[in-house]
């Protein structure tokens, strides 16, 4: 089979297109031929710095493709099945760029009938949005329709590809979505993918903005930036709501005044998927998928998730687009 592979961490010259032998599922997993692979930003961050878990690995978190072979202990009836794929490489070497991969079988979830595009975005950044939208004290444990009806949500970025996950997911479950954004076109993508309104904060008052549809705060903040966003978050949460903060876009450090958020009893929640509670994961992967099957989770530019593919010998490019923070979805076709 054809797969990408880095020997040792540093920038996308590492990948290298090579045939490997197709793996054999073991016990508790499946052998998956990869449709699409979905590259995220902790993809290029592990290729840079993360360890070799075999002295080897095939790059990619997120995919979707078909299930070809179980290991010991799966239920035949999963060979044929159209899965998306999450967490593939995490720790482990196999990772989703490839014509196949193997998983363990709680990482294959039954896609349906929905595209293999879509499956191949779902995984971390919906997975980390769901955390997002579910771990502060007022915020339910599981989404569904009707689940955040009494909240108000501000995506914080809106047209980054966690962002447009947490403003799919909280309409879906009948949130007042908010999302920030820093241009007119990204305005749009937010627009598209369901938030009720959208702020560019390079031109208006956020707090102002906010203030008008929701008074009493927001409940979650979904945070790309906490450093930069820190003061403004302050202002805007609700009793008990909470700051939920998965990047550190424009600086590594953040300082917080104690009694503005003390007198709210408001929470800041740092959010890495990998090592997320393994119930709260859990119910991230089923909420999630109930949502790609209800037709709550849409791709491509109409939902605001522009898609940019590239074949699986143009990896080292794709990671590259991803570094250099492109707007939208990068997809790697396994079959090209």
């Amino acid at each position: 089979m054809k797969a990408i592979v880095y020997e040792h961490t540093g920038d996308p010259s590492v990948l290298q297109l090579v045939d490997r032998p197709v793996p054999e599922p073991g016990r508790g997993e499946v052998l998956v031929r990869v449709a699409y692979s979905g590259v995220n930003p902790s993809d290029w961050k592990a290729r840079r710095q993360w360890p070799l878990p075999e002295g080897w690995r095939i790059p990619g978190q997120d995919g979707a493709g078909v299930v070809e072979a179980v290991g010991e202990g799966v239920d035949q009836d999963l060979v044929g099945e159209r899965v998306w794929l999450w967490e593939a490489a995490w720790q482990r070497p196999w990772g989703t760029a490839a014509e196949y991969t193997v998983v363990p079988v709680r990482q294959a979830v039954r896609l349906g009938d929905a595209s293999f595009e879509l499956g191949a975005c779902l995984g971390i950044p919906f997975l980390t949005a769901h955390r997002c939208l579910t771990v502060g004290e007022y915020l339910p444990d599981s989404l569904r329709p009707g689940a955040l009806s009494d909240h108000a949500v501000l995506v914080q970025g809106g047209a980054g590809a966690v962002g447009n996950a947490a403003i799919q997911l909280a309409a879906w479950a009948d949130a007042c979505v908010i999302a920030t954004v820093s241009s007119a076109e990204k305005a749009q993508l937010a627009a598209a993918a369901g938030a009720s309104m959208v702020i560019n904060y390079r031109e208006q008052d956020v707090v102002e903005e906010v203030r008008k549809v929701a008074p009493d705060g927001v409940h979650a903040i979904v945070e790309v930036s906490a450093a930069r966003n820190a003061a403004t978050d302050v202002q805007l949460l609700h009793h008990g709501g909470v700051v939920c903060v998965y990047a550190d876009d424009g600086g590594d450090e953040v300082t917080l005044p104690i009694r503005p958020l003390m007198t709210p009893n408001a929470r800041w929640q740092f959010v890495l998927v990998y090592t997320l509670p393994k119930a709260a994961k859990a119910q991230a992967v089923v909420d999630v998928a109930a949502a790609a099957a209800q037709g709550g989770i849409r791709v491509g530019e109409e939902a605001g998730l522009p898609l940019h593919r590239y074949p699986l010998s143009a990896t080292a490019a794709a990671h590259q687009a991803v570094e250099d923070s492109v707007v939208g979805k990068v997809l790697v076709s396994a079959s090209e």
